[in-house]
Order: structure tokens, then sequence, then C-alpha cells
């Protein structure tokens, strides 16, 4: 997918509206909880940032892929979580509120993490001479415009025009969407004949990605006797990255289509592990009452 309208315009568009659509949902006695739950928003970011990519380079490492391949994972999995995140956690009877402070936190911090780590991590698969770079400088204030800066704007709406609030949450999720589904439509057109092979590399390591950060998510906050709430918020949060974002750094910023895979087939998977999340957490639930 060479840099046309869909990766230079449409999708940064997407991403923006569907964290606008994330600052509309927040205020900021959200951010307040690190202090009232220091452990569990604790945990919840060193699954999110340091055990995630952990795993994410296992299976890099294990699973045979080409570099372009592999760097793709591991960008993904230095993703936040996505919005979708805290509406599965809301549906699987998990903390939302702490979901959504963790999506949010990670957003923030992950700004300036992705582009350090997506440079070493190109540099590991492809070697010295033929790394393909992100510029840091540059590449940390488009991360910070098209993901924290809509939160930023989104919370202020909220907070000073809470009417119009009400209103734009309403178009935003719908809109991005169809924004998002019409990028990834257009990348799996673009890299079809590939798409078998791959499909066998990217399936395995996504499906894997997806479903081994969950159980770390949930036996980590475990093992520190977080609640079963908490417990099934930080597997969701750990298992739903923002397959958005990861798309918008290898189709747009980086312009390779090939990183761009993994992002894609993840976007689509995660809702399948998802309903897994809701069905599981809600039976948990239930046990406890």
């Amino acid at each position: 997918m060479e840099s046309n309208i869909f990766t230079s315009l449409i999708l940064p568009i997407a991403l923006g509206t569907m964290m606008l659509g994330m600052g509309l949902s927040l205020v900021p006695e959200d951010f307040q909880r690190v202090g009232k739950y220091p452990k569990a928003v604790g945990i919840g970011l060193i699954s999110q940032l340091l055990v995630l990519p952990l795993i994410g380079l296992a299976i890099a490492k294990l699973v045979p892929m080409e570099p372009a391949i592999a760097t793709g994972l591991m960008i993904l999995a230095l993703c936040p979580g996505g919005v979708s995140s805290n509406l599965v956690t809301f549906l699987a009877m998990g903390d939302v509120a702490l979901s959504v402070t963790l999506t949010a936190l990670s957003s923030l911090i992950t700004v300036f993490t992705i582009p350090i780590f997506a440079n070493l991590a190109s540099q590991h698969f492809f070697g010295q001479g033929a790394v393909v770079e992100l510029p840091i400088g540059t590449t940390i204030g488009q991360i910070f415009a098209i993901t924290f800066l809509p939160i930023i704007i989104g919370m202020s709406i909220r907070q000073f025009v809470p009417k119009l609030s009400t209103k734009i949450e309403k178009v935003t999720s719908i809109s991005a969407t169809v924004l998002l589904a019409v990028i990834i439509l257009l990348l799996i057109i673009k890299e079809w004949s590939r798409l078998p092979n791959f499909i066998v590399q990217v399936g395995i390591g996504v499906l894997l990605l997806n479903t081994l950060s969950m159980a770390a998510g949930f036996y980590l906050s475990k093992l520190f006797n977080l609640n079963y709430k908490q417990q099934i918020c930080i597997s969701i949060e750990v298992g739903m990255q923002n397959g958005t974002l990861a798309i918008a750094i290898t189709a747009g910023l980086l312009n390779n289509p090939d990183m761009a895979v993994p992002g894609a087939i993840y976007s689509l998977l995660m809702y399948l592990t998802g309903c897994m999340a809701i069905v599981y957490g809600r039976n948990l639930s239930a046990s406890r009452v």
C-alpha cells in the first residue's frame, strides 16, 4: 500500500476519531485512580508495557516469519490497549474504570516508547544494513497528534460542553469503525496474492500474541491477589491492542504494507477472543454472586 490518501489521511482520521471517542468518555478522576489503586494500575501497566512486548519478541523469534512480519508483530505488541478493550471489559463485567485508566495511561506512555523500541525491533530483524527506521522526534509528535491529542480534546469537550459531548460520542464509534474496515479491506486487496503465505505466518503469530498476553495478564494479576473484576480487566487490556495504531505506524509512517498485515489480521481476530473473554468473565462473575 503506497503512501496515498488512505494511509496519509483516512487512516489517521480513523484513529483520531477513535481516540476522540475515548476522550469523550474520560474525566480527570480517571487519572486519579493511580493513587487510589496503585497496585492494580502498576500491574496492568507492567503487563502492558513490559510483559506483552517480551511475549511478542518470543513469538517473533520462535515462529518462522519474514523480517517485515516479525517487525510488524513487535510494533503491534508495543501498542497500547485500544478503545475496544473498554467495551469488552464492560461486557465481560470487569473493572471498566480500571480499563479506561490503563488505556489512557498506556496511550500516553507509548507515545514515547513505540518509536524507540520499534527501531530496535527493526534493527534486530532486518539487520543494520536494511533497517527501516522511524525518526524518533517526528514520530513522537505524529503519534501524539493522532492518539493523545484527540483524547485531550475529547476530555475538554466533555468537561466544558457536556451536551455536545453526548452527541459526538454516538457518531465517533460508528464512523471510526467504518473507516477502519475500509482501510483493512484495502490492505487485504493490496496484499491478496501474498495473503495465503502471510496468514500462515501472521495467523499463528497474532493468535499466540492475543491468547498468551490475555493469559499472562490474568494470571499475573491473580498472582498479586487483585480482585476478580481487576483480573478480567487486565487480561482484556493486555490482550486487546490498538491494531489501528499499529497499521497507522506501519502502513502510514513506515509506508510498509507487509508490516501492516499483523495489525490488520489482529484487528479482526481479537474480536473472536474478545467474545470468549466476555463469556468467561460473565461466568466468573456469576460464580462469585
